[in-house]
């Protein structure tokens, strides 16, 4: 009986201990400043200061359009803590026009450094770091880094950098919305991005918006929805600045120039460490253009190229040690760039210690699942061959005979009422949930056997092949319509025997989509979804069969593939196109997927699909139709040294031998 008082007072003694520690401290000192800039606008920005560094230290520098912390984080964030631990003084900056800085958003990366009083993302980055080194204690060093929009307000930093910026880490920016970021693939627009990324930052000025749509299948609503100006007619009424320019300027003229800031880049002003994603749904040219526009002149080589396994931003996640379904050999990629490839970067650069970078490129390689380190990029040996598409549906290194019998074409009818979607359906919107991410690793079954889709197939491999570099398809197409945009796929086919994806049916059931997915991947060739091994210097997405697409309506010249002996064994492959389009009354289209390993025994796949479709449809992997027929007939074999003869639904592709 005398225990029970004994036992009541030891907890409370316990439960008062408890309440008398102190709560743990901040990761961070938090102020909130309004930095003004040379027109008299003020930033709002964040300034976080560690509490565990003593001393002066370097700041880096984040400007955004997506809004700032409005308290300090209790503890300091994944993607940053390889960074926090060499100690920095991390700043966030609203841009001009979002939530609380003054000034008006235009969602645009036009610089003109000729006008003196302008302003842009350009002026307000140097004003802002003029003000940081003056009123925050620092180390007299700055750096810049983030991923999209806010890889791109790095970027703009160097047309015209402030002297205190001695690094910067440039990942994921766009440079080129009409060519192959964002908003289009080389002219073919892509509605549905173009449009609800347009809403999100430019609906309210302080909050981001999603568009509200009525229905759950995204492919159906832009369906109905008939002729793109329905968008403003029945929903944004005018109210978006950039959605009106982007329907205003369908073709690439100097609006679309100006928007395109790169061009003024031709020298490395400030070490910069480039950082892509072989499956980048959004911006997958930006940083390969910067690293070769910057490599121009580059006396001291301070300029880096890194590209791994990632959709867009994911070497930025925890882990990175899958992508979709597919798997990383074990590799936690985006914590191994952070702690080996990042925080030495701007430790070098930024607080002095350390050892300047010795080269050039580093890429992770899929397939055999490695990083791979180069002192230039491209790498050398790797000699350029090509790959043919033949009349019979078979793809070979082997060219036609002008002798080859039978049909010299193949052909099919695509009709814009019925498109082939990109994705798999229900497509869910763009954001803020669904599988936006990892779209581009699905398994491609669902496109691969409509009548609008044609296939050419190679034997199996009888060895490892490696591609490291540009792919380019060089198509002779015909078609019955007025315009037309051709999207294609380099796939590699996994063999009937391939290991199948490992599922614990007792774990319980998976998510809905990703169990679809794996059930796809898994079906098809009773095997896994695993990667080919890609190294890009231009990268594109990829499937979970390996498809590289094309969406590229430019013109570009024929494609050069290269079998040699690259660094990394026999069988590379390196298709290098030049980078301005050329004029010419055909279409080639440009593979924007560099790299990757077809293993011996897989046979490789093309798929052909035409889709012919009007800015009401839903499918956005190609562009713009001026004018559209019922339905398109297109015809892809082997060169003809004869006209073919032309009906009103017929259409030809002559493949060069």
């Amino acid at each position: 009986m005398r225990q029970r008082p004994c036992v009541v007072a030891t907890l409370l003694l316990a439960v008062q201990a408890q309440a008398q520690q102190s709560p743990p401290q901040p990761a961070f000192n938090f102020q909130e400043v309004m930095i003004p800039v040379r027109d008299g606008a003020h930033l709002q920005t964040v300034i976080l200061t560690p509490t565990d560094k003593t001393g002066p230290l370097p700041i880096l520098f984040r400007r955004t359009p997506y809004g700032v912390p409005d308290g300090p984080p209790a503890m300091v964030p994944p993607s940053i803590k390889e960074l926090a631990r060499d100690g920095y003084i991390f700043v966030i900056q609203n841009l001009r026009g979002r939530f609380k800085s003054e000034g008006v958003f235009k969602l645009t990366s036009q610089v003109d450094l000729a006008d003196s009083t302008s302003t842009n993302e350009t002026t307000d980055a140097y004003d802002s770091i003029d003000w940081l080194v003056q009123h925050v204690p620092n180390n007299g060093t700055v750096g810049m880094f983030g991923v999209s929009y806010d890889g791109l307000t790095t970027a703009l930093a160097l047309l015209h950098p402030h002297p205190a910026l001695k690094a910067i880490g440039e990942q994921a920016s766009p440079v080129d919305q009409w060519m192959n970021d964002d908003d289009h693939r080389y002219g073919a627009l892509r509605e549905s991005y173009a449009f609800e990324y347009a809403v999100l930052e430019q609906a309210d000025k302080y909050k981001n918006t999603h568009f509200g749509f009525e229905t759950y299948d995204s492919y159906s609503w832009y369906l109905a929805l008939g002729p793109l100006s329905n968008i403003n007619a029945r929903y944004l009424h005018g109210s978006i600045p950039y959605w009106n320019d982007v329907v205003a300027h369908p073709d690439y003229d100097d609006f679309w120039k100006k928007e395109a800031w790169v061009r003024q880049l031709h020298a490395s002003t400030v070490p910069n460490l480039n950082v892509a994603g072989f499956w980048d749904q959004e911006d997958p040219w930006g940083p390969w253009q910067i690293f070769r526009h910057a490599a121009e002149h580059d006396p001291d080589h301070t300029n880096y190229m890194v590209a791994g396994p990632w959709y867009h931003g994911q070497w930025r996640a925890p882990k990175g040690d899958s992508i979709g379904l597919i798997a990383l050999g074990g590799h936690e990629t985006s914590r191994e760039y952070r702690e080996t490839i990042e925080a030495p970067f701007f430790r070098y650069y930024l607080h002095g210690q350390g050892e300047k970078p010795s080269w050039r490129a580093i890429t992770f390689q899929s397939g055999t699942n490695r990083w791979r380190t180069y002192g230039e990029w491209p790498p050398k040996g790797a000699n350029a061959t090509n790959l043919y598409l033949h009349a019979d549906g078979t793809l070979s290194f082997d060219a036609p005979t002008p002798k080859a019998r039978g049909a010299t074409y193949r052909a099919y009818v695509s009709d814009p009422a019925n498109p082939v979607p990109y994705r798999q359906r229900p497509i869910t919107p763009t954001y803020p949930a669904g599988d936006w991410r990892t779209w581009e690793v699905q398994d491609q079954r669902f496109v691969d056997q409509r009548p609008d889709v044609v296939t050419f197939v190679s034997v199996p491999l009888d060895h490892d092949l490696t591609i490291t570099g540009e792919v380019a398809a060089d198509l002779f197409v015909s078609t019955s319509g007025s315009d037309a945009d051709v999207v294609v796929k380099l796939i590699d086919v996994y063999p009937e025997d391939a290991q199948p994806n490992t599922w614990d049916p007792e774990a319980g059931p998976a998510p809905v989509c990703a169990l679809r997915q794996r059930l796809r991947a898994t079906r098809r060739h009773g095997g896994p979804a695993r990667p080919i091994s890609r190294e890009l210097r231009a990268p594109a997405p990829a499937h979970s069969e390996h498809a590289a697409r094309v969406e590229d309506p430019a013109p570009r010249p024929g494609p050069r593939l290269s079998e040699g002996s690259p660094p990394d064994g026999a069988g590379a492959i390196d298709l290098v196109p030049p980078d301005r389009p050329q004029p010419t009354k055909v279409r080639p289209e440009h593979l924007r997927r560099d790299g990757g390993r077809f293993h011996q025994d897989d046979a490789a796949r093309v798929l052909l699909p035409h889709l012919a479709v009007a800015h009401r449809a839903a499918c956005r992997a190609v562009g713009r139709l001026r004018r559209t027929k019922r339905d398109t007939r297109l015809i892809f074999g082997t060169r003809v040294t004869t006209p073919m003869p032309r009906t009103p639904r017929d259409c030809y592709s002559r493949s060069r031998p």
